[in-house]
Parts: C-alpha cells; structure tokens; sequence
C-alpha cells in the first residue's frame, strides 16, 4: 500500500493505492498541528492502528517549512561567516522592491545584528589560505554561543564549495544539541549571498519542521515516511529533517508530478498546468519533463536550490474579497483558510470568498460538497457576499459574478506570465487543471489564454497527493567549478560529475534503493565570460558539443549569440529512482438519473452529471456541471467534455 498525503492551507487530502483499488480522501486541515489532520484521515480510511498500517508507505507533501518561513516564525538563529562579512545576508543585492520608489519603507534584516559572528577560515576564489582558523576563534564562538542562546546555527565561509574542512571544523567544535547548518552541504555553489540565505533558511527553519517530521514519524512508527521535495522527488523524512530549504515547494510539487504523469497517459506532454486549491494558485509549464529552477523565492528571499518552476499567487477558493477605501472591489492575496473558512462552511467565517461567490452563483452545490460528507449553506454565502454588494451599491449575483472575473484575471494573468511572457505560445499547450476548486474557473481561463482545449485529470481535486505516488526518489547535486568550458578536459568533467552522482546513489541506496534502479542525468550551467546569468545545458560527454548548444539555446532565449568564450559555472546531477509503477483503475460509468438547477446568467435548466455517469467517448455540451467527491466542474456555454477510459475529462471549445 501506498499513500499520498499533501497538507495545504484549507483541506489535507490523501490518495491510497492499495493493489488495485484507489482511494481519495479529504480532511480539513489542522494548521497549529499538521500531524492532527493526517492522523484523522488516516483513521477515517481505517488505517488508525499499527495492524493496518502493515507494508504501507507514506509520502507526504509538507507546508509546515513555507508557512513558517512567510509567517516569519523560524526559530532563534546565529549566523556564522568570515571577518569583515557579518553584514552579508542584511546587505544582499541591494535590489529595490520598487525601482522609483525613493523612500521604501525599512525591511528588518534577516538576521539581527547581534546574532551575526565573524571568525577565522578565510580562503581565495583559487582555494589559497588567507587567514587560519585557530583554537581561539572556536573557542569564542563557543563563548558567543553559550550568551546568545540560539536553537540553530548557519555556517557560511567564503568559497567554502572549493574547500569545506573549515566549515567542518566549525561544526564539530560547536554544541550538538544545536541545529546546525553549513553551506557547503546546503548550497556549494557560488553567490556568497544567496548560498548564505538557503542555509540560514535550513537553520532558521529546520528544528520547527524536524520536530514537525519526528512527531509524525514517531505516530506513524514503524510505518515508513517519505517527504516530497520541492524539485519533485522524494527522500526520506529522516534526511528531510536536515534539509527544510529543499521543502519549501514540496506539496505544489506533488501536484506537478501528477500532471505530467496524467499528460503522458492521455499523449499530451505539453501542459500549462493550473492548480487551484483553498488558499492559493499554483501554476507552470510541463514540456515533456518538470521545469526546475535556482532562481525561485520565497516570500522577499532568493531560494537557490532547485525546485520546480512555477508562480503562485494568493487566488484560492478561500481567497478573501473585500471593498478598498476608493471603492474598488478586490480579491486575495488573504484567506479565510481552513478555520473559519468561507462562510457556506458555517465555522464562524463572516467576510465573502471566491468559494462563496461560487456558491451564490449556483455552481458549487450545497448538497454534494465533499461527496455529500459536508454540506454548505447557502444562506451564509448569501449573506457574506451581500454584505460587499450593499458596500458597492450592487446585487448579490453580480458582485458574486464580479469576484469570480476578478479572481480569473489574476489567475490568467500568472498563466502568461510562465507561458506567453517566456516565449511560449499557449496554443501549442494545453491547460491541465486540478486542485479543489479550479474546475469552476477552467473555461473562463482557457478563453483567457485563447486555448481550445483543457485536461481535468481524473482524481484532479487530490493530484498534488496523486503525484507523490508517481513521484521518483531523487536528489540533486550541484557544485560551482567556474572555468571557460573550452579549458576543460572531458575526463576531468565527467570524474566531476561522477563525484557528485556517487554521493547521491550512496544516499539512495542507504533509504534502501537497489544500485541497478538508480540513474543519473548531468548538466552544466555555462554563460558567456563576463554575464550573470546563466543556462542549463545537458551533458553529452562532448566539450564541443556543449557549446554549440549553448549557442543555439542563448539565441533561442535571448534572440542573439555573442562572440564570447563560454564559461562553466555549476555542475549539475540529478540522481533519480523510479516510481513504483502506478496503474489507475479503469473508470467506473454509472447509469443513474441526472438532475439539473438554476444558475446565474444561464436561461435554462443546466444538468448535473456525476463524472461517472459521463459515457465514455461521447461528447456533453455545456452549460453543465460535473460532480464528483472531491471537486466540481463547470461547463460553460460553448465548450463540451468527453470522459475517456481513465475517467479523464477533455475539453474543448466549440467551433
């Protein structure tokens, strides 16, 4: 057996796989204590007790790292680097949040002044020794430590990705009830700054999600744990716990490993994908493969370690709407989350969201919420939104409507901003929706970007936790060797690279992986001698050959090649085990009666079809609604679905 779990910011869901029966489940989620929601979902498919939880694995996709770290609530943390640099990390780029903005507001550094200690271990860019690392310094960083009192510790010494023995030394020296955190296993790659921020990230945050993973775990126990990283690969909760800045994307990972799974079922490799959950909107481009970056952010901070590429904005179903002091309507980036939730949740929420306007509208059924496990009231959403429509001098169902084109603006604006924005032409794509809420908003968006087709995967309101059975174990490795490509031997790259793939089987195989299912995939990151930036190109074996698809990769991007040397920056190694095989269940059809409702804006009745009641292969024409446990699906006019095998729905626009 094996189980999926991903914990978001309204509902916890969970994807069972037990031989050949596939089961979701969804639970709202328990924020003060993630652990809470699991373990209930856990009992609620009766495997509450040790007994039945035998040959069971649990993956699960974790927000404790990202809300604490946008909440800023990491715990008490000493930076630790070279003299003359306790300023680093306070300093950063020096980049304006906005460019004409002459008096910005004061941004509190990351870590105060006084948690900043410099010390000895100084080397050059070339390795060379600049100044020594005594007794002394270790000494008085063992003094400053004792004063200051701190729970966790990052080490970060200059060029330490070239020679690591001091910061290891360092971390030996200091007091092992501290979480510590050294760069040089964090980040070893170039860029002071931003390997100094991933690593005091780790600290800063590493004991809240450790004893997160080991309250869990120890619930669990004996029951194996995996946690899915933010690059979309899996690792084990025990080297999860020491790595907290590799989960920081770690459920909307979860849910693009599932869309490239289910493209690939349905031949269609090429996907802008749209998650919509509770809280926010997570979207990226799927060509062929997960795009990863080392340019992503968390909240105002540089996260350098790969994760996947996407844009999340604040547009969930529980995206708050509210009347500005100009009279403008707005909605997000807050959310009434999962406690006290819209108010149709009838918890306590009094202010309209995203998922109330839904309801106002009639596109999101009181009756069959959750499966008919929880019912909405519609009274509740009625009153929410007409209190804003009373601020705007407007009718319930047009403020209702109002908020829900406000909230595809933002959305589809995200979905040009990875798409159009970077040279891709949406039309070659198709939009690939999941997550609870985005079935309601998938035509409006598709119309949006001028796409005539749009993927809702089967399961699509728990993919992210579908996508963490799919997922594969994985680590990636990096290191900076900054050399012009061209004065490099290829032996001396591939004993490089070799090196670092070595390192990542070994912890494969130490989580139990087997040698022969594990591979490697190398590349480098070049840039013309004298740019910032940089590309990923693969590595063939061939120094030539690198280069001239640089070339051809630059003008692709950038619209011009330079007459340049090309220079080696990082090496890159992705080091991957399979996936169990996961075959999905043929789709059910039920032959039952359909029934239909009045929605806003439509002159007849619409029907309301379960998603197993759609025959497969024939085509449904909108207005419709499609039900199902864990999401809803409109239909508009002008566009119609067909159900495939797998119970997919495809869409397409009418022509």
């Amino acid at each position: 057996m094996i189980l999926g779990v991903d914990t978001g910011g309204t509902f916890t869901d969970f994807v069972l796989l037990a031989g050949a029966e596939l089961r979701i489940h969804k639970v709202l989620s328990t924020p003060s204590a993630p652990e809470q929601a699991i373990l209930q979902g856990l009992a609620d498919l009766g495997l509450g007790d040790t007994a039945s939880r035998k040959g069971l694995l649990v993956i699960h996709g974790s927000t404790v790292a990202t809300n604490a770290a946008l909440e800023g609530k990491g715990v008490r943390t000493v930076f630790i680097t070279n003299r003359g640099f306790k300023d680093m990390l306070t300093i950063g780029r020096q980049a304006r949040a906005e460019l004409y903005q002459l008096q910005p507001p004061p941004i509190p550094p990351p870590v105060a002044p006084e948690l900043c200690l410099e010390t000895g271990g100084r080397i050059d860019c070339n390795g060379a020794l600049l100044e020594d690392l005594g007794a002394d310094d270790l000494e008085q960083l063992r003094r400053q430590l004792a004063e200051l009192r701190p729970e966790a510790v990052a080490i970060n010494l200059l060029y330490s990705f070239i020679d690591d023995r001091y910061e290891k030394r360092i971390e030996a020296a200091l007091p092992e009830h501290l979480f510590i955190s050294r760069s040089s296993r964090v980040l070893p790659e170039y860029k002071e700054y931003e390997r100094g921020i991933a690593t005091w990230l780790n600290a800063w945050l590493g004991p809240l999600v450790s004893g997160y993973l080991q309250r869990l775990q120890s619930a669990l126990n004996p029951t194996p744990l995996a946690i899915m990283q933010s690059s979309g690969g899996t690792m084990s909760a025990e080297q999860a716990a020491e790595r907290t800045v590799n989960m920081l994307l770690s459920g909307p990972a979860g849910g693009l490993a599932g869309a490239r799974y289910m493209g690939e079922q349905v031949d269609r490799p090429r996907l802008i994908s749209f998650d919509m959950g509770g809280t926010s909107t997570d979207v990226a481009l799927i060509d062929g493969g997960i795009k990863l970056t080392n340019e992503g952010r968390i909240g105002s901070w540089p996260v350098a370690v790969p994760m996947v590429d996407m844009q999340t904005i604040g547009a969930g179903g529980g995206s708050l709407a509210y009347r500005d002091r100009g009279g403008m309507l707005h909605v997000g980036p807050e959310s009434a989350g999962a406690s006290p939730g819209p108010a149709c949740y009838g918890q306590g929420g009094e202010q309209a969201t995203v998922t109330d306007a839904n309801v106002v509208l009639g596109r999101l059924r009181t009756d069959n919420f959750l499966g008919g496990k929880m019912s909405l009231q519609l009274e509740a959403a009625q009153a929410a939104v007409g209190r804003l429509a009373a601020s705007l001098g407007m009718g319930t169902e047009a403020t209702a409507e109002g908020i829900i084109r406000l909230a595809n603006e933002h959305m589809s604006r995200a979905l040009r901003a990875i798409s159009i924005e970077r040279g891709h032409d949406p039309a070659l794509f198709t939009l690939c929706c999941f997550g609870g809420a985005g079935g309601l908003h998938v035509c409006e968006l598709a119309e949006q970007l001028a796409l005539g087709s749009a993927l809702i995967p089967v399961h699509a309101g728990v993919l992210s936790a579908l996508g963490m059975l799919v997922a594969p174990r994985e680590r990636q490795l990096s290191r900076t060797l900054n050399k012009l490509l061209a004065d490099i031997a290829g032996p001396e790259m591939d004993a490089a690279l070799e090196d670092l793939a070595s390192r990542g089987a070994g912890e494969l195989q130490r989580e139990g992986v087997a040698a022969g299912q594990i591979r490697s995939e190398f590349s480098l990151d070049l840039r013309y001698q004298g740019q910032s930036f940089t590309l990923n190109i693969p590595w063939q074996g061939r120094v030539r050959q690198a280069i001239e698809q640089f070339h051809r990769r630059h003008e692709d991007r950038y619209g011009h090649t330079m007459d340049r040397p090309v220079e080696l920056v990082n090496l890159r190694v992705a080091v991957t085990a399979a996936a169990p095989g996961l075959r999905l269940p043929k789709a059910p059809t039920q032959r039952t009666s359909a029934g239909s409702a009045r929605l806003y804006g439509i002159e007849e009745e619409v029907p309301i079809l379960q998603r197993e009641m759609l025959v497969i292969g024939r085509a449904y024409p909108g207005p419709l609604l499609i039900t199902e446990q864990v999401s809803t699906t409109w239909i508009k006019p002008g566009w119609r679905v067909e159900r495939d095998a797998s119970g997919n729905l495809l869409l397409t626009a009418a022509r």
